[in-house]
């Protein structure tokens, strides 16, 4: 399996940051390539609650998340499916001096495979898995701000 990871520190606090994650009506305001959610079974993000969304006509089709591993205040693990991979997603919530880092890492196994697979992955998959991420947790960033009530002052 490929690993690739991502993270960056915001402002807020570790429950602020959690709270806006794990809203699921906001992932298309944030989630990379995500056009609309299908469906939330389970009480999210606990241990084996699904999201189930669907990606723009560009994007990666329908995407099944399943929740494998949950600690609140430290983040969560879930399988991850669409038609092209299949893996582990994992969102941690750090608590740093002037606020939170947000850690997203996915370990895939891309699902038709070749003899060229290998390679097709190292050269171009890969970084394409850590752009989305990184967008992703840019995007975050901007909701997670705009979330937050403005100070009075």
């Amino acid at each position: 399996m490929a690993n690739v990871g991502v993270s960056e520190s915001f402002p807020w606090s570790v429950t602020e940051a959690e709270r806006c994650w794990y809203d699921t009506a906001r992932w298309p305001m944030w989630v990379d390539e995500l056009a609309h959610v299908i469906s939330v079974e389970g009480d999210w993000p606990q241990l084996a609650s699904v999201v189930t969304w669907q990606s723009g006509p560009n994007g990666r089709g329908r995407v099944i998340e399943r929740v494998i591993g949950y600690e609140q205040l430290e983040g969560y693990t879930v399988e991850v499916e669409d038609d092209s991979i299949k893996g582990e997603q994992s969102v941690s919530f750090d608590p740093v001096d002037d606020g939170v880092q947000v850690g997203l890492a996915l370990r895939y196994k891309i699902k038709r495979r070749s003899p060229l697979t290998p390679l097709i992955d190292t050269l171009f998959v890969r970084r394409i898995m850590i752009t989305s991420l990184e967008k992703t947790l840019g995007s975050f960033g901007v909701v997670l701000a705009e979330s937050r009530p403005p100070t009075v002052g």
